[in-house]
């Protein structure tokens, strides 16, 4: 079965290229050549990685559908059904990716741009082929059959394509339900008001009822809390893991190697670095106490 996301390679390029004279005649939004190609480099990885997977995936998805708990049929019913689910999934794995270092190192990459463009969107992680799969077993466990739910992510990785543009503004009623450039401008921020915000594929209203939706208010500062300064692209891929891994060798007790691996990116034992979470309360009461002084 042909992958959608893939066969829309051509379209992504010239869509890419299309953005880069707008931003250069607008000068809205930005490129850098070096950053791009890497960009390039990652979502080829990620394309390769992807197809040396797909018998093992299919096999896994077809593994769990043979042991799915409801038959849903094809009709449309099962495909709008099959519409939120999906995307709901794509929620709970992407916020997981953000809030679980093991699946941090594996999505990082994807926020290590300095720049927010239409090949940011291209930079694929070549490590989330494997951290996805677990979680969209979900699907054809439920009873979706395997070709539908390979056709509805990859029509979510269709639509998350245009919404990394700093050339659209914002949208209006629009945003109250789906995802946005405005809305992933947001997702990309290094503001610490914008850590692990805005985890939405294609709708933005899992983020407003589960607490991490993020408005754009301040000018977003792209890239990582610690921007890594390569182009490199193995280095882009596998930096955090080697990272993460470091850290997890040299902890003191199996307890808090493991805390390494599955607390959120910024754990410590020490509390001599900070998560995102704890980056938002001090950020709170610095705010609170610079109201009342």
């Amino acid at each position: 079965m042909p992958d959608l996301s893939i066969l829309a390679a051509p379209g992504y390029l010239v869509l890419l290229v299309l953005e880069a004279v707008l931003v250069q005649r607008l000068g809205k939004g930005s490129y850098e050549a070096r950053d791009t190609a890497a960009s390039l480099a990652m979502g080829v990885g990620n394309v390769l990685v992807t197809l040396a997977m797909k018998g093992a995936t299919l096999g896994a998805f077809f593994l769990a559908y043979e042991y799915r708990f409801l038959e849903l049929g094809t009709g449309p019913w099962a495909w709008l059904l099959l519409f939120v689910a999906e995307d709901l999934v794509y929620y709970g794995w992407h916020r997981a990716s953000h809030e679980v270092r093991i699946l941090w190192a594996a999505h990082e990459n994807h926020h290590s741009s300095q720049h927010f463009n239409l090949s940011t969107a291209l930079r694929q992680s070549w490590t989330t082929p494997f951290t996805m799969l677990p979680f969209w077993l979900l699907l054809p466990l439920a009873g979706f059959r395997p070709w539908m739910v390979l056709t509805m992510s990859s029509i979510s990785l269709l639509y998350q394509f245009w919404i990394h543009t700093e050339l659209i503004d914002r949208m209006g009623p629009l945003e109250w339900i789906f995802n946005t450039p405005s809305h992933h401008r947001v997702h990309h921020g290094a503001n610490v008001e914008y850590l692990d915000r805005n985890h939405g594929g294609i709708l933005i209203v899992w983020d407003r009822i589960f607490g991490t939706f993020e408005p754009e208010r301040a000018p977003v500062r792209y890239g990582l809390t610690k921007n890594i300064h390569s182009f490199d692209p193995i280095r882009i891929a596998f930096h955090e893991w080697a990272a993460m891994l470091r850290a997890a060798l040299r902890a003191r007790s199996l307890r808090e190697a493991a805390s390494y691996l599955l607390q959120p990116p910024g754990w410590s034992p020490d509390g001599s670095t900070r998560t995102a979470r704890e980056l938002r309360r001090e950020l709170a009461r610095s705010g609170a106490a610079s109201a009342l002084s």
